[in-house]
């Protein structure tokens, strides 16, 4: 039915590879929902209700739906166990997870997964776009499986929390990958109280991990007409951008609030990377708590950004005069 095989796929034929795969192709996507797999559609309801994989869950975004908008930690367990246990999402079984190409939130639901247990879990990554572009049939009916009663419990090993994070710094056995964009990690671009990176980390933006790490600039500037650019690079590209880290070492992978970090830790589990932990605070828990020692450390600009809030606020205001008065005219010229 496939006309394709994603690099990852050939991970499944190297020995000790096969139950730690992560990142799977549309075979495999067809395979699983013929073994009963349930399949988890992590993107908004508007888009599913477009057209998703037949027999796909959905509870919204995972991302915001999960995830407070305001601290951007994980929402109350109890709330969790009602969406997950709602729409029949049982982390004790096998789930798929898909969303659209080269998105951060179906590795971010992976890790939600794993975090509360889920000892199988796979990322579509080349998501719904994939599934249509190799013939797979589409639905927009609302499916929806027998709700459950789900009690969830945090396992160790998945998550690491600021304090331990901070107890890491300078200790050669650790190793910090910071999944942020160039001028974050510099503290040019500050997105928090503070801005910097924590001491010893390496950056290495998750974009890099696509084929072409500019694709969504290119789409947004209308210079490509597709995501294929969001499809991850061969194995061995991988391998060669990481080659700088330890496989056998702990690796702690981090970003702004743990999101962008999920992708590219989701790479290093195919790789074969052993003990692979999310910072799930990232940078913006790490840079609330001033004690923490961070390089190329700037503060936020405060009175800065009223400033700019201030003048973006009046180009609003003249954009909705200059509309108004289009409007009047339109009206008397209609009169």
């Amino acid at each position: 039915m496939f006309r394709f095989v994603a690099p990852f796929l050939a991970l499944l034929l190297v020995p000790g590879f096969a139950s730690a795969t992560v990142i799977v192709d549309a075979t495999f996507v067809e395979q699983a929902i013929k073994r009963g797999a349930i399949l988890w559609d992590v993107r908004s309801r508007t888009d599913y209700r477009k057209g998703h994989v037949p027999g796909a869950v959905n509870i919204g975004e995972a991302a915001a739906e999960l995830r407070d908008s305001n601290s951007e930690d994980f929402i109350a367990q109890s709330e969790i166990e009602t969406l997950l246990g709602g729409a029949g999402i049982d982390p004790a079984k096998e789930v798929v997870v898909y969303g659209w190409r080269g998105s951060t939130t179906p590795h971010f639901a992976d890790y939600a997964l794993r975090h509360f247990g889920a000892p199988r879990v796979h990322v579509f990554h080349d998501g719904y776009e994939a599934w249509v572009e190799g013939g797979g049939a589409a639905s927009t009916d609302d499916f929806r499986l027998a709700p459950i009663d789900l009690r969830l419990k945090p396992v160790a090993g998945v998550a690491v929390s600021t304090r331990e994070v901070v107890a890491m710094v300078g200790r050669s056995d650790v190793q910090i990958l910071d999944a942020r964009t160039r001028r974050e990690f510099s503290g040019e671009d500050v997105r928090a109280i503070r801005g910097g990176h924590v001491p010893g980390a390496i950056n290495i933006p998750y974009e890099r991990n696509w084929r072409d790490a500019e694709t969504a600039q290119k789409v947004g500037r209308r210079e490509v007409r597709d995501t294929a650019g969001m499809s991850l690079r061969p194995a061995d590209d991988l391998r060669k951008l990481y080659a700088g880290l330890d496989p056998g070492k702990e690796t702690i992978v981090m970003c702004q609030s743990g999101v962008r970090a999920a992708q590219t830790a989701s790479v290093l589990r195919d790789l074969g990377f052993r003990n692979v932990r999310i910072y799930d605070s990232s940078w913006i828990g790490y840079s609330a708590r001033l004690d923490a020692p961070a390089e190329n450390e700037v503060f936020l600009n405060v009175g800065q950004m009223n400033s700019r809030i201030r003048e973006l606020s009046r180009r609003v205001e003249d954009l909705e005069r200059q509309l108004q008065q289009q409007g009047r005219a339109a009206t008397c010229t209609n009169c």
